[in-house]
């Protein structure tokens, strides 16, 4: 469980790799945004990466908990990929700065807790997507000429890929609205 303060450190991290990228995250700067020392940022922290920690473990946890929700409901397996998709463009355009730490392979590079933590979580994520697929195929809702592993690849990839095209574009599209285009072209593409 996180301490307000704890809290407010990750939001002002998330802003600042908002605002001036992840090389903008230094211990400084954050300290500097919220009127504080560097100390006091130390008390709660040991470094940025473990604040980088704390951020993929609240997303593992939100992610995580849309997963299962959807993995439990009594409803059609295409429904639950949508479901799925829609929560996180919500979280996303709720949270736009989160996308830079997610899907960012630079923050990642030589930092071996990093990797692990997100690799962990693109792992759970898939496993659960493919037991989805699994149901959908054995309730013939979802084709089964491809194997669950690779149409997983191919559904996990067109998220990240085009959450990625709305970061880029610098948030200029509605990802929600725009989400649905592709959402509908997956269920064509998976049925």
């Amino acid at each position: 469980m996180q301490t307000e303060r704890q809290k407010e450190i990750i939001q002002v991290s998330l802003d600042l790799i908002s605002e001036k990228g992840i090389q903008g995250l230094t211990i400084k700067n954050i300290a500097s945004k919220i009127g504080t020392s560097e100390q006091a940022i130390y008390r709660h922290y040991e470094n940025k990466i473990h604040i980088l920690l704390s951020i993929l473990d609240s997303f593992r946890d939100f992610s995580q908990f849309a997963f299962k929700e959807e993995l439990s409901k009594e409803i059609d397996s295409v429904d639950k990929i949508s479901n799925i998709f829609n929560k996180h463009f919500s979280e996303f355009t709720t949270n736009p700065s989160l996308v830079s730490v997610i899907f960012s392979e630079g923050i990642f590079a030589n930092e071996e807790l990093l990797i692990a933590k997100i690799s962990g979580i693109m792992t759970e994520n898939q496993e659960i997507m493919q037991n989805i697929i699994i149901q959908g195929q054995l309730n013939n809702e979802i084709r089964s000429d491809i194997d669950p592993q690779t149409l997983s690849t191919i559904i996990m990839g067109s998220l990240r890929l085009f959450v990625k095209k709305w970061q880029f574009s610098k948030h200029s599209f509605d990802l929600i609205k725009e989400g649905e285009s592709l959402i509908n072209s997956i269920k064509t593409i998976i049925k």
